[in-house]
């Protein structure tokens, strides 16, 4: 084990914040995230949780869903309001609403409690890449092109170019799915999200406006609506985007 820390140190350590009330939680991901090359900090609740993010740098958070006397939702909303930190959401309720609902207060991912250690550092690996793919806030108005699928979206002509070299011109809103799908590679968006983030509204019953959206993509982007390989519809949650993504300044 000592030898390989001694490797591991000889790689860059990523910072990962534990929020938890629970110490022997705490305890056994410090010990097995250290072991895995990972600079681990511990809280114990939100107030922890500020002062640590206030002073160090957090590559991600791992936050247990439910504390004693604070909602983790909450905290998980408040977060998203003030940075993009990764994510990662731990409750003993494991139900499908429960994690509908922590997805889309913008947690990364979910695990019920319990769990393997083995599989969280495995989930963490994959969310902390695919951040890292992501232009950085301030960048983001400095992206010209994004390629997908073979595609080359135009973010300023606002027009995609297919494989074959045909482009097509995107509406206001079709471009605004688009772009928030690209945005999230790989992660299942809900309706709701998309329907406030392109629209800047809550859901209404029978609201099919994004539906109608990406029914539109799919044919413009010669997606087969019958067998979607590109725009997947997740079940109970809504869309996510199957394909590598790269940004060009």
């Amino acid at each position: 084990m000592a030898r390989m820390q001694e490797l591991n140190l000889m790689g860059k350590q990523d910072h990962v914040l534990i929020v938890d009330d629970d110490p022997d939680i705490r305890q056994l991901l410090s010990e097995y995230l250290q072991d895995a090359n990972y600079r681990p900090f511990t809280a114990t609740g939100g107030q922890d949780m500020w002062r640590i993010l206030g002073s160090e740098h957090i590559d991600i958070i791992i936050l247990d869903l439910m504390m004693p006397g604070e909602d983790g939702l909450e905290l998980c909303r408040e977060l998203r309001k003030r940075r993009n930190t990764p994510l990662i959401m731990l409750t003993a309720r494991g139900t499908l609403i429960d994690r509908i609902v922590g997805l889309e207060v913008g947690a990364d991912d979910y695990l019920p409690k319990p769990f393997d250690p083995r599989e969280l550092l495995a989930r963490m690996k994959v969310i902390v890449r695919r951040a890292r793919s992501f232009p950085e806030k301030h960048e983001a108005d400095q992206v010209s092109h994004i390629s997908f699928a073979g595609w080359q979206l135009d973010t300023q002509a606002r027009q995609a170019k297919s494989p074959e070299g045909v482009t097509i011109t995107l509406g206001g809103s079709d471009y605004q799915v688009l772009r928030t799908l690209l945005d999230h590679p790989g992660r299942a968006l809900s309706r709701d999200f998309l329907l406030n983030t392109v629209y800047g509204k809550e859901a209404m019953p029978f609201d099919r406006s994004i539906d109608v959206c990406i029914s539109r993509l799919r044919q413009q982007l010669l997606d087969n609506p019958r067998a979607p390989a590109l725009i997947r519809t997740v079940r109970n949650t809504g869309y996510m985007l199957m394909a590598e993504v790269s940004y060009h300044t």
